[in-house]
């Protein structure tokens, strides 16, 4: 039974992410939680190869891509941009 409660708290934390990072985009956010938005979403996250210093973010139906600086702070332009984009992957289906 506890374990059955703490996945369903775990679910809810993790399904407010989107909302929590709108309301919130100059909070300590961290490229994990970027990792988590993307992966909940459907979209594609890549990790910066070799020396790179942002993370892609795409998706299929959309045209644009994003780069997210892979190192901490995240900026809060960068979670707007994020949360806007994962909003319109949502819009479209």
């Amino acid at each position: 039974m506890a374990e059955r409660r703490r996945a369903n708290e775990a679910r809810t934390v993790a399904g407010d992410l989107p909302e929590r990072m709108r309301r919130n985009p100059a909070a300590d956010w961290t490229i994990g939680d970027v990792q988590t938005l993307c992966r909940q979403n459907g979209t594609l996250r890549r990790a910066p190869r070799g020396a790179g210093s942002h993370d892609k973010a795409a998706h299929s139906m959309m045209p644009e891509k994003l780069t997210i600086p892979f190192k901490r702070p995240i900026k809060p332009v960068h979670v707007r941009k994020l949360t806007a984009f994962v909003a319109a992957v949502r819009a479209l289906g």
